[in-house]
């Protein structure tokens, strides 16, 4: 069993769909890809790094970050959007194909912050250095 995502997010490119599952799952990683093939029980990865391209080979099962490379996107016909229109699509239970939806994660406690305390204004820069010599800060 391999897990396959791509590796950017919405707003960032930030790796965390990757690094939750790698660090629940405690599978290798194979990061970037743009050519994999299985080989016996191992997967080979082509990847992208600055100086060029390097090939790595890691156990299975694994968790790979898909490079925009890995694949050429297949666009739609209309006579395929009517035929999945039509195509009836079967509810499951996660139950039902083995899924345990419990979490794994344990909320220790939940804090507000500390209140602020208000600000205040000085003139000069000297006035500011003796301030915080006044409050440690410095």
């Amino acid at each position: 069993m391999t897990v396959i995502v791509h590796h950017f997010a919405s707003k960032a490119d930030l790796f965390k769909k990757q690094r939750i599952n790698v660090a629940l799952l405690d599978w290798p990683q194979g990061t970037f890809a743009s050519e994999v093939t299985l080989d016996g029980d191992k997967i080979k990865v082509v990847r992208e790094i600055d100086g060029g391209l390097e090939t790595i080979k890691i156990n299975t099962p694994a968790v790979l970050t898909a490079d925009l490379r890995l694949n050429t996107p297949r666009y739609a016909t209309l006579p395929n959007i009517m035929k999945a229109k039509k195509k009836k699509i079967a509810n499951v239970k996660p139950a039902d194909l083995g899924v345990n939806l419990t979490s794994k994660l344990e909320v220790l406690r939940v804090e507000d912050p500390p209140q602020r305390q208000a600000g205040m204004k000085v003139e000069t820069v000297e006035d500011l250095v003796g301030k915080l010599k006044e409050s440690g800060k410095v």
